[in-house]
């Protein structure tokens, strides 16, 4: 069984992915830069999610 995260916090998503800070990560998450889901009041990013934003980003960039 794969027991690999399937989600981050907001701040370790910004941090590990970005190097943000948690405040700067909340900001993303407002703007819509760092998708979420929510879970009662907490807020979990996932990491497929994440991945699939940064290969489509470094894809448009090959392209252009």
């Amino acid at each position: 069984m794969n027991h690999e995260r399937k989600t981050l916090s907001v701040p370790e998503a910004g941090e590990i992915y970005f190097g943000m800070s948690k405040q700067a990560s909340y900001e993303a998450v407002k703007r819509g830069v760092i998708p979420v889901i929510r879970l009662g009041r907490s807020l979990r990013v996932p990491v497929k999610a994440l991945d699939a934003m940064l290969d489509a980003a470094a894809t448009q960039s090959e392209v252009a």
